[in-house]
């Protein structure tokens, strides 16, 4: 596929997975792309962790996750893989944080969660972890922002979000933690808000001018996207129904302000659950549900 700049894409088929699942934890670590619990055909939580070469095109087992889980969250330090939360198998929020050390093929537990949380977001920055959100087992959205310091294995609290969520997007830019949008319950999080690491304080920035579950979201030069989803029902049409769209909204973080892009640079396709993504000034939109059928994946310059 071609696309901006002169750069060319091409899709690369790899060999499937060895362990069908949803929901799993993905990570990338050294030229290895690897696949953590999830849920397999009997709706269960597993502990199957595996490991794709990319160069080689070969798939090997990994030793089992201490913890088996699904929807966790997952995060690079050097050498370890850290994993952060989930759900088990009564569909309960954990608080275990295990690692997993590459050089060793070994897994070690951390220091767990203050509070146990599913749909935590977690970003890394010089060598500490920093985690936000979440849904505790109440079901309750948390505020909750939290760092890990792997020298002292502990994890320290940092001011809370000022809108609990979990699911959110979360995106690294200099010296700030960007946090878009998430859920509450069933409903969508229009909230958009960034963490200064350095003065630790949190800034509202113009939430997302519309209402849409499961969109897809990414940043990409100085710009965050949010894309397609299933729109939700304004104060003004209550009586409508949630319907998928391919809307596309950019917030450019120099002028502060949230642009919704014309009909020429929407997505192809209506969609919502998907996965997206930016690559060499890109956006990439891969998969997700539409009405009546599923959606094949797509490219799209941001520029």
């Amino acid at each position: 596929m071609a696309a901006g700049g002169g750069r060319v894409f091409a899709w690369q088929v790899f060999p499937p997975m060895p362990t069908c699942r949803v929901y799993g934890t993905v990570a990338h670590q050294d030229g290895h792309l690897l696949v953590l619990g999830g849920c397999g055909r009997a709706g269960l939580p597993l502990d199957t962790a595996e490991t794709l070469d990319m160069a080689s095109h070969t798939w090997l087992a990994l030793a089992p996750l201490p913890t088996a889980r699904a929807g966790a969250a997952a995060v690079v330090l050097g050498k370890q893989v850290l994993v952060v939360g989930g759900v088990d198998e009564v569909q309960s929020p954990v608080a275990a944080v295990e690692a997993f050390l590459a050089d060793e093929g070994r897994w070690e537990r951390r220091a767990t969660l203050p509070q146990a949380a599913m749909g935590v977001a977690t970003v890394e920055r010089d060598g500490v972890v920093y985690a936000l959100g979440g849904m505790g087992p109440d079901t309750a959205p948390q505020a909750q922002a939290l760092v890990y310091e792997p020298r002292r294995d502990c994890w320290l609290s940092l001011p809370s979000m000022p809108t609990p969520c979990y699911g959110a997007s979360t995106f690294l830019h200099r010296n700030k933690i960007y946090v878009l949008g998430g859920r509450q319950g069933k409903l969508p999080v229009t909230a958009f808000e960034a963490f200064d690491l350095e003065t630790r304080t949190w800034t509202r920035h113009p939430s997302l001018p519309s209402r849409r579950a499961f969109a897809g979201c990414a940043m990409a030069e100085g710009s965050v996207f949010s894309l397609g989803g299933l729109q939700q029902p304004g104060p003004h049409n209550f009586y409508s129904r949630p319907h998928f769209v391919n809307t596309v909204e950019m917030f450019d973080l120099e002028h502060g302000s949230w642009t919704k892009l014309p009909r020429s640079l929407r997505m192809r396709d209506k969609r919502a659950d998907f996965v997206v993504g930016s690559l060499g000034g890109n956006i990439v939109a891969i998969g997700g549900l539409a009405m009546p059928v599923g959606v094949r994946g797509e490219l799209q310059s941001c520029t």
